[in-house]
């Protein structure tokens, strides 16, 4: 054979190779690989920004034919596609490829655009990176922050009059020999930098950062429980920016240790306040551009152990309104500062004899003379609107709770919210007048399941996203009032398509009534070729902490498909919203949970449990096992040490097992200060209950966990060690709570988890017990 004819036949091999695997039936159902390995049952999703008037939403989108993306506005009216930004524009002149784009934003007259690139992570988001202004007409590109290094800036934004921008700058800290911990890490300080877009000069607004003083940007614990990150705002004129500063000196120092990553390991050390330790001092400031000058708002019976969560321009460049909590988070004070002469004129105050929860449902209406505030004052969480002299009129009056506002306009008497008044694991969306007089669904009836909205500022139109739980988003344009649809953006046609293949059982939620007036909200997934006259394991997915929902008739993305695949592998998976999980369905419902998290959520988890496993003869009530994440986790270990005789298999992934080593924001404001609840405190941490474990156990952690510390579950493996008990433990190196980072990680955990339950609580169904007599 000559060489010629062999490389003729190669290709026909090949394809032969090609067309035997082609002929091969793929692997039949859900499996981890799948699911977590692969895109196949991933859903498509969509991001879109409204323009200042409504006229069009803006999306990133890839250029075509060439590297990069563009910005391109479409008309919601016409359909029409605009190209605002290409990618042609948006490459350096001494680059050959365009900039990525991470975020945006256009200056009023959109003559400029900020683009923000090369972002990098700060603890849960990414919020520093580079910023470049792009002028449209001029066609020039050029990057802010002077000498700065790279991925150095944070928050950077155009000043209302276009002339300026303004960021927080992370300056590394030239520690000097000898000084600071060995192997800590650099340390930083963080100040708001002024840039003149003309001129280019950069100066600075703030000289005071340090390692402990943060001027703009927030420590850890501000970040993940207030949802605060970006500290600084432009007053409407631009002649002024009000910040936050933040002084963390005599806040307690965590240390993680990375062994993963060098020869020698490596340290990270940053401010985290546990329960009872001392917080950051905070204070506001307002500098104004012109002479650079700080002047700091003197707040009544402010001090360090005192919050202040929210600040805005109050509707003017001379007024913020500002909100003032106490430590214990059951005292809100809204306060109207006149930033000229210091004057503080209290507006409302919120109190609660549990806690308040902060919200950003604020709104100006009528040119700044009355704004939007809500409030569960009498039951139920309502719409309230404040006036600038403190008058607060009740503008829902039905008793159910409004879920969101996510629109109020006073031109045209309206206001849109999210509400579900007859089923509190669905969202639908609701329009009144602002005295709350005609209120009526917007959502269409024949649309069941959780629904979204992303209102235009005109009112005019939505971006809506809805998922049921066995149906993948679908997100379209709609014209409000009427909900027409005016094109569909993602339908998810083909993972709908994908799903309904599998032929799998329909989700059941129900409610289970555990005594003493208490009905529990419920989910339940069986096998779809479920025996009734059989008995199969029972797997509950618990969260059960103020913080979050479970039972909710959305789209749950991999999580809700490995569940699935445990249901078609043989198992049933329910799951319970215990009271003081945060469903639409009162105060009380709310508030229960005050002082005892981890001691109501468990007991009511294993009442459900019990009525469940009596009333449905096909649960095995010998093969209970029990899962969860976080809050999840540390419920697991509740559920497992309590009551034994109920669970017999749990895994619980980063939990808390001692309430005293969270972080104060959170444990107080559910637990309150640990002198005041020594009880609470013992009772609720599973830690004190690790001797009665009797059943399987698996702990997983990550050892990079800046949320939920390692350290927490290190303390609890010493516990049922001193104990003599048997359990089994997973650490993941290097990784945070969400225990995602790295090659394979997420499939490396689930396949974990599956293989547990299926050596601990195996899956299938088993004959029921012959109680006839012998």
């Amino acid at each position: 054979m000559t060489s010629r004819s062999r490389f003729l036949v190669l290709p026909l091999i090949l394809l032969a190779l090609r067309l035997s695997v082609a002929a091969e039936p793929a692997t039949p159902g859900l499996t981890i690989e799948k699911i977590f390995s692969s895109a196949e049952f991933d859903d498509l999703s969509f991001s879109a920004t409204w323009l200042d008037d409504g006229s069009a939403y803006v999306t990133v989108e890839k250029a075509e034919g060439g590297s990069g993306q563009d910005l391109v506005a479409w008309d919601p009216e016409t359909g029409d596609r605009t190209v605002l930004v290409s990618a042609s524009q948006l490459t350096p002149g001494a680059e050959s490829s365009p900039l990525a784009i991470d975020g945006f934003q256009f200056s009023h007259d959109r003559s400029l655009v900020l683009i923000y690139t090369n972002s990098q992570r700060v603890w849960r988001q990414k919020t520093r990176g580079d910023y470049w202004v792009l002028d449209r007409s001029a066609r020039t590109l050029y990057q802010l922050g002077g000498d700065a290094r790279p991925a150095s800036l944070m928050f950077a934004k155009f000043s209302p009059t276009g002339r300026h921008a303004a960021y927080v700058r992370r300056s590394e800290i030239e520690t000097g020999s000898g000084s600071g911990t060995p192997g800590a890490g650099p340390l930083f300080r963080h100040d708001i930098y002024l840039e003149d877009l003309l001129s280019r000069q950069v100066v600075a607004l703030t000289t005071d950062g340090s390692a402990d003083v943060i001027n703009g940007t927030f420590d850890w614990v501000h970040e993940e429980e207030f949802g605060l990150r970006d500290g600084f705002q432009w007053s409407p004129d631009g002649s002024a920016i009000a910040y936050w500063q933040l002084d963390t000196s005599d806040v307690p120092v965590f240390t993680m240790i990375d062994n993963t990553t060098g020869l020698y390991p490596q340290l990270q050390q940053f401010k985290y306040p546990k329960v009872g330790q001392q917080n950051a001092a905070s204070r506001l400031g307002v500098v104004r551009i012109a002479d650079r000058q700080t002047r700091w708002l003197e707040i009544p019976g402010h001090s360090r152990n005192h919050y202040l969560p929210r600040m805005q321009w109050a509707g003017n460049s001379t007024e913020l309104l500002v909100q003032h909590m106490n430590r214990l988070q059951n005292t809100n004070d809204v306060l109207l500062v006149d930033t000229n002469n210091g004057q503080v004129t209290k507006l409302l105050r919120e109190q609660d004899e549990a806690w308040i929860d902060i919200h950003d449902e604020l709104f100006w209406l009528d040119d700044g003379r009355r704004f939007t505030w809500i409030s569960e004052r009498d039951g139920w969480r309502r719409v309230y609107l404040v006036s600038r002299t403190g008058e607060t009129q009740r503008a829902t009056r039905d008793d159910w709770d409004v879920i969101e506002l996510v629109h109020a306009d006073a031109r045209r008497d309206e206001m849109y919210f999210l509400a579900s008044p007859h089923n509190p694991t669905q969202r639908y969306l609701y329009r009144a007048c602002l005295d709350g007089s005609s209120a009526r669904r917007v959502t269409p009836d024949d649309q069941p399941g959780t629904h979204q909205y992303d209102i235009s500022p005109d009112g005019r139109w939505a971006i809506h996203r809805w998922s049921s739980f066995d149906s993948p988003p679908r997100i379209e344009l709609v014209r409000l009032p009427g909900h027409e649809t005016v094109r569909v953006l993602v339908d998810n046609r083909e993972l709908a398509k994908r799903l309904q293949a599998l032929k799998l059982a329909p989700a059941e939620f129900f409610r289970v009534d555990i005594g003493g007036g208490v009905e529990l909200d419920g989910f339940c997934l069986k096998p779809s070729n479920l025996d009734p006259a059989k008995r199969y394991p029972l797997l509950i997915f618990v969260y059960g902490e103020p913080a979050g929902q479970t039972v909710l008739d959305r789209w749950g993305g991999k999580n809700h498909l490995w569940h699935r695949m445990l249901a078609e592998q043989g198992y049933v998976v329910m799951s319970f919203d215990n009271r003081g999980t945060p469903a639409p369905r009162g105060r009380e419902w709310r508030k229960a949970v005050y002082r005892q998290v981890g001691i109501l959520a468990a007991a009511e988890q294993a009442a459900a449990l019990e009525k469940v496993l009596a009333e449905r003869p096909y649960l095995d009530p010998q093969r209970v096992g029990v899962w969860g994440w976080s809050g999840g986790g540390s419920m697991s270990l509740n559920a497992i040490f309590k009551y034994p005789r109920l669970y017999h298999t749990a895994m619980s992934v980063a939990p808390v097992p001692n309430q005293r080593y969270y972080d104060t924001i959170y444990q107080e404001r559910y637990m309150g200060l640990p002198d005041d609840n020594v009880d609470g405190y013992l009772q609720g941490s599973a830690i004190n209950f690790a001797k009665q474990l009797e059943g399987n156990l698996l702990v997983v952690h990550g050892t990079a966990d800046d949320n939920v510390h390692y350290q927490i579950t290190e303390m609890l493996i010493d516990e049922l060690i001193r104990h003599n008990k048997r359990f089994t433990m997973m650490a993941y190196p290097n990784r945070t709570h969400a225990i995602r980072e790295g090659a394979n990680t997420s499939r490396h955990l689930r396949e974990l988890l599956t293989g547990y339950l299926t050596n601990h609580l195996p899956p299938g169904p088993s004959e029921m017990p012959d109680h006839s007599p012998q």
